[in-house]
């Protein structure tokens, strides 16, 4: 579904759902209606209800369209997307129904010979399968004044989406003003007055040091990590792919269902398992980044409340192409605050770092006060170079900002630039000039990225307009299943 917002899909990819679910081979027409218990709504859309049992069966029929298990069907993040997709379906197909727009026969045949299935349909001699057709739709549930009505729906969805996309607000002016903002270099000089430079002036007493430590103790504690055990399942390059996937959905399964024990699963797929000590929320220590355990997915699911506290197998998560692992907690080992003596050379770098950074603000402030006095001074600074948005230099974040903000009519001046952590810097800008050529590649992208911005606006806009006009009523929330649904 949604042929042409895929060919704009660099503008309003910002503000399109997450999964763009094909209405053929999916849902048929009747997505777009259907009623049944109030206890299992989850949206109303004109008063029509978008179902639990519906979103469960879309979520379902995706998950088998991209390979994925039962369990990924199950997740609520998983559910959840397929939730916002039907109701952008909904807001839009009200649209279009409330606007009477019309699908001419051509535009209708053109996309249908689009459709790869319906393409594979006619024979060598030009002519159309028609018994395949009809057993197609058949193998689907749908039938032929369906399947149309369906098609022509889309169509009707992708004008309406398209005739957005298009709208532009006249930016040509405004990318020309941006361009030329962007592309405007200043020369500047920087002074910086580093921590790094001051710790020679520093020595902290035993007293300080032991005070700090005191203050600030959440500064000094080991991390909590946990010890692990885990189950590898790994495609086998002589097997095929159907009985790989058979098996990817056992382990899946067994691991979810039987979730206090990894023994199960590791039983009837012949696999070992194994265990790692100290893994902590940035991964296990001294691995490759191929380890099984190294995914940001696994730990963040072994540090999830139902691994860490109810010590349950994590979901099974496929790490890399043909690879699954699911693991659980034995022990958790909560975060301990260092004793002191472990940690003075720490407490004493920390102590030095700060007063060290207290001159080195200190000192670029009393050389800043002199130079707002008399900003034609420029003893001390480094050699100038010139610097643009487009072409920052070293400069980034509040530097350039401060940097580029200075007003061009009260040359020379000079900023003070904090930097945490590290000290201030100050910048002179004595001159400002426009360069000599013009980089069209970058003119176009701006251009492109102010036409995006509108047509972001102007999408967030028009679905803001309709959901209202629509009467979008949230009813239920969209709750998480229990592990023996749908097994």
């Amino acid at each position: 579904m949604f042929d042409t917002v895929r060919k704009h899909q660099k503008i309003l990819q910002l503000v399109l759902m997450l999964f763009i679910v094909p209405s053929f081979v999916m849902f048929g027409i009747s997505s777009y209606s259907g009623f049944l218990d109030k206890e299992t709504d989850l949206i109303k859309v004109n008063g029509k209800p978008i179902t639990a049992q519906e979103v469960d069966t879309a979520a379902k029929r995706q998950a088998e369209r991209v390979g994925g298990s039962l369990q990924i069907a199950q997740s609520l993040q998983f559910r959840q997307a397929i939730l916002n997709e039907l109701l952008q379906q909904r807001i839009l197909g009200f649209a279009v129904v409330n606007l009477r727009l019309q699908v001419g026969k051509e535009a209708l045949i053109k996309s249908l010979q689009n459709i790869p299935q319906i393409r594979a349909m006619y024979r060598q001699d030009g002519s159309f399968d028609d018994a395949r057709f009809k057993q197609l739709l058949a193998n689907n549930g749908i039938n032929e004044e369906q399947f149309y009505a369906s098609q022509a729906f889309d169509l009707k969805i992708g004008q309406l989406v398209n005739s957005v996309a298009r709208t532009e607000i006249g930016t040509p002016k405004l990318a020309e003003i941006v361009s030329t903002l962007y592309e405007t270099e200043r020369q500047v000089q920087a002074m910086s007055f580093d921590a790094k430079d001051f710790l020679g002036k520093v020595n902290p007493s035993q007293e300080e040091l032991q005070a700090f430590y005191n203050a600030n103790t959440k500064l000094f504690e080991s991390p909590e990590y946990v010890d692990v055990e885990y189950i590898v399942l790994k495609a086998d390059p002589k097997e095929d792919a159907k009985s790989f996937s058979d098996k990817a959905d056992q382990f899946a399964n067994l691991t979810y269902d039987q979730s206090d024990s990894l023994k199960p699963a590791a039983d009837k797929l012949k696999l070992n398992v194994q265990t790692q000590k100290g893994l902590t929320r940035s991964g296990p220590m001294g691995v490759s980044k191929d380890h099984p355990l190294a995914s940001p997915k696994v730990v963040q699911s072994l540090f999830g409340d139902e691994a860490l506290k109810n010590k349950r197998n994590i979901e099974a998560v496929q790490t890399a192409p043909g690879v699954f692992v699911s693991a659980r907690v034995i022990t958790f080992h909560p975060a301990q605050i260092m004793p002191y003596k472990e940690v003075a050379s720490e407490v004493k770098r920390q102590v030095s770092q700060r007063a060290a950074e207290k001159l080195a603000v200190a000192a670029a402030a009393e050389r800043f006060a002199v130079l707002q006095k008399d900003p034609k001074v420029s003893s001390g600074f480094a050699a100038p170079i010139w610097v643009s948005r487009n072409k920052p230099a070293n400069l980034i974040g509040p530097a350039l900002d401060d940097v580029m903000s200075i007003n061009s009519d009260q040359l020379p001046a000079v900023v003070s630039v904090s930097n945490p952590g590290v000290g201030t810097t100050l910048y002179r800008v004595d001159q400002v000039r426009q360069p000599a050529g013009v980089d069209t590649k970058i003119h176009k992208a701006q251009a492109q990225q102010i036409q995006a911005l509108n047509a972001q606006a102007e999408f967030a806009s028009f679905m803001g307009y309709w959901r209202d006009a629509a009467a979008v009523k949230v009813i239920n929330p969209l709750k998480p299943l229990s592990s023996g649904v749908g097994s």
